[in-house]
């Protein structure tokens, strides 16, 4: 659920490794947004416990509109749909407007952020008021308690989506994300607040599983990218947001349940917004609601698109009488290829070792003479915006598959920089510089596409058929495969030391490239439809 990029947030705590024990604060990503955007990382010692929240990927994507030529898709060999695809394009001028639109979708990234970072101040100080400052384990809970939500959250999320509609999900996900944070702002017990937690994770892993697929079907191809990028900004705001709250703590040390409890504010937004957005005209011609869809491409293209759209749509077969997948048919034969593709760039993501950066950053721009955290976390932070806007602008321009190439590429020099920056003794007099210079490019190279372009992708190059259920499973197996490397991460640095675990990083960023470059179909400027003709017709 995505297009994320690096959504940073942490607590702090005393880690032990191999050769010494340090203080590390980390700055952290998931969409995916987006994106992509996001885990949990915690670790307990004897002094304390280090919690981390892994990023935050999921990028939002979005949908073509508005020419038309009809083309019949054949399936292939292999099987796929056969249906006419018709592709979308945008020409002349469009009076409508989809961009207030993203706007109120975008309340649930920033709440993804918010929700993710909120923790990172606030523990300490709510610890104290429950009375567990001296219990790591219950402390652990009320952090990890969010992503075990959110897993459940991202599997649900396609379903709901299905069968409600893309603007109703919003609004049932309004629910646990506002009694999420009422409960933790006014919990007087730890249970309570577990509970609080674990709601709001929930509307959070739903959250990850609609914005992306909402923004897909409402956007128009010329500029889907861009959008697609807008979720990762907006997780990123969230993050902040969460960051900034936690100013006051320190003269107002109950100020942490008005932290949590602010979040009510745009779960508000976000259900009020909705009943005024349009629903997905591509779900509303595949239920046959016409008269509807014709109301919603009305509001976001113009009068003068709905009959040409309206007829495409139908023609396209989103609105034949072939009922929507089930979970089981993802794992057919017809479109098992293409599923295994999301599932794949999200495991990736997850194994190049990006949560292992940012949880290093700290420890390593200390060894460079950089004694602040805050400075360290500003220049991880600052060179994730960078590369995020300009991902943002390269996203139509050079391609998705170009730029998860380029960035999973770069990923893999700045791993092996870092590996060799702690063993070469050639490089030791200048391994404080190039840990820094490797983490930073690293960083990124990330945000260039293996952050955003995942959660991008998705909705993209999943059938309109199987979308909704596709991206949820591909954003169950993020938040999963975030959750286990954060379970064994500490364990086999201190078994292989950093090092040997950064090359191994390293090798899967090359395994990386081999797979999008053999298995990753290129989207840019192509219509949804036009991308689902290429998936199943073989092209």
């Amino acid at each position: 659920m995505q297009s994320s990029t690096y959504a940073a947030a942490a607590v702090k705590g005393n880690a032990t490794f191999p050769f010494q024990r340090r203080n590390f604060s980390n700055l952290h990503n998931r969409s995916a947004t987006t994106t992509t955007t996001t885990g949990i990382r915690f670790s307990t010692t004897s002094k304390g416990m280090g919690a981390k929240l892994a990023r935050a990927e999921i990028g939002i994507h979005s949908l073509s509109s508005v020419k038309a030529r009809s083309v019949r898709a054949h399936a292939s060999s292999g099987g796929g749909d056969v249906e006419e695809a018709v592709p979308l394009r945008s020409e002349g001028k469009i009076s409508g407007t989809v961009l207030p639109f993203v706007g109120v979708a975008c309340l649930g990234a920033i709440l993804f952020g918010y929700h993710l970072g909120v923790v990172n101040g606030a523990l300490e100080y709510l610890a104290k008021d429950l009375g567990i400052a001296d219990n790591t384990v219950l402390q652990g809970w009320i952090v990890s308690a969010l992503l075990a939500g959110a897993t459940v959250g991202s599997f649900t999320g396609g379903a709901l989506a299905d069968k409600f509609g893309r603007t109703r999900t919003f609004q049932l996900d309004a629910i646990p994300l506002a009694v999420g944070a009422f409960l933790c702002a006014t919990a007087q017990s730890v249970q309570t607040m577990i509970v609080g937690r674990l709601l709001a994770g929930i509307g959070i892993g739903i959250s990850s599983a609609i914005v992306p697929l909402y923004i897909s079907e409402i956007s128009p191809t010329e500029i889907r990218g861009a959008l697609g990028s807008v979720n990762q900004l907006f997780i990123c705001i969230g993050i902040l947001a969460a960051l900034i709250a936690g100013l006051p703590l320190a003269a107002n040390p109950l100020w942490w349940r008005t932290m949590f409890g602010v979040a009510v504010i745009p779960s508000v937004l976000l259900a009020i917004g909705m009943a005024f957005s349009p629903e997905s005209p591509r779900w509303l011609v595949q239920q046959g609601k016409l008269t509807e869809a014709e109301k919603a491409i009305k509001t976001l293209y113009g009068k003068e698109k709905v009959v040409e759209l309206v007829r495409d749509l139908s023609t396209s077969g989103q609105g034949t009488s072939e009922p929507e997948a089930g979970w089981f048919d993802l794992f057919s034969s017809r479109y098992w290829k293409v599923v295994s593709v999301g599932a794949a760039l999200f495991l990736f993501q997850q194994l190049a070792g990006i949560n292992a950066v940012v949880y290093y950053s700290t420890a390593v721009f200390r060894s460079a003479g950089i004694q602040s955290d805050v400075a360290a976390s500003a220049l991880v932070g600052a060179s994730n915006v960078f590369g995020t806007a300009v991902a943002s602008s390269l996203m139509d321009k050079m391609g998705r598959k170009s730029l998860l190439l380029t960035s999973f590429g770069g990923m893999a020099l700045s791993m092996l920089l870092l590996s060799l920056s702690f063993t070469w003794k050639a490089l030791a007099a200048y391994s404080g510089t190039l840990a820094v210079v490797g983490t930073v490019l690293y960083v990124l190279s990330f945000s260039l596409g293996a952050g955003p372009v995942p959660a991008l992708l998705l909705p993209e190059i999943f059938a309109s058929r199987i979308r909704a259920k596709a991206v949820a499973l591909s954003l169950g197996m993020h938040w999963i495969s975030n959750f286990v490397i954060g379970l064994y991460f500490l364990s086999v640095v201190t078994k292989f030391g950093i090092s040997s675990v950064y090359l191994g990083f390293a090798g899967v960023c090359v395994l990386a490239v081999m797979y999008i470059a053999g298995n990753v179909v290129e989207t840019k400027g192509r219509s949804l439809e036009e991308i689902e003709l290429a998936l199943t017709s073989g092209a």
